[in-house]
């Protein structure tokens, strides 16, 4: 049985226009240094719109992004988007907790938060 207390980078978009879990959006990890973003991971979110471990690695506190290609998933679904890319910056502190960020999304508007 795998450890599911290991701390991870976890995400879940939801397509709101549709109202349904977004399949198949590419998602990049990187890891920000104060002038550079080193790729760490790319994923593709499984048919719940879930990533359950982005970075498949072990943490370390530092400042980190997501970046989810949104245009091209709404490409994908036959509609235009006005937003390309949605990148998410955040500061992990702690590298023995779990990060989870998810994403609510439209062509035209995101939202994101810290999860538990």
């Amino acid at each position: 049985m795998p450890n599911t207390n290991r701390p991870t980078i976890s995400t879940h978009v939801l397509d709101t226009t549709r109202g349904e879990p977004a399949a198949g959006i590419s998602v990049l990890l990187f890891r920000l240094d104060a002038h550079d973003r080193s790729l760490l991971g790319t994923r593709e979110t499984d048919a719940d719109g879930r990533i359950g471990d982005i970075g498949q690695g072990p943490l370390a506190p530092g400042r980190y992004g997501l970046s989810f290609e949104i245009a091209a998933y709404y490409k994908k679904k036959g509609s235009p988007s006005f937003l390309e890319r949605v990148t998410v910056d955040f500061e992990i502190s702690d590298a023995t907790r779990r990060y989870h960020i998810p994403l609510l999304m439209s062509p035209f508007s995101c939202t994101s938060y810290r999860g538990s």
